[in-house]
């Protein structure tokens, strides 16, 4: 049974930070494409950011700079790290896996989300 649990949100001020972590199991972790989505009340889910099983990252431009992405594969786990937070930062962020990459028949899992509140 494939499994990702989100941690790490929370309530925090304009300019502070938050680390998200997600925990997978059931599933080989080092041959998946890990995201994070969000989102934000009344909109729809949004990408920002993607790790491949090689490491190569890419970002939402609105979070460059701010945010890193980042897994540790011999934990099944896979971060974001989120500074200079913005109000409009604020969402319900998911963990997703697409793999194996080495097949041409992927699956997509997601976790339940986390809340993060950045109060204008």
């Amino acid at each position: 049974q494939v499994q990702l649990v989100e941690s790490g949100g929370g309530l925090v001020q304009p300019g502070g930070s938050l680390r998200l972590s997600c925990v997978a199991s059931g599933i080989p972790f080092s041959s998946y494409i890990m995201r994070w989505y969000r989102q934000a009340p009344g909109k729809q889910r949004e990408l920002v950011a993607v790790i491949r099983s090689s490491g190569s990252t890419n970002y939402q431009d609105s979070v460059k700079g701010r945010f890193t992405i980042s897994r540790e594969n011999a934990k099944n786990m896979v971060y974001l790290q989120m500074d200079s937070l913005k109000p409009e930062d604020t969402g319900i962020y998911y963990c997703n896996a697409e793999g194996p990459v080495f097949t041409s028949s992927r699956s997509q899992y997601w976790g339940r989300g986390t809340q993060v509140t950045v109060p204008s």
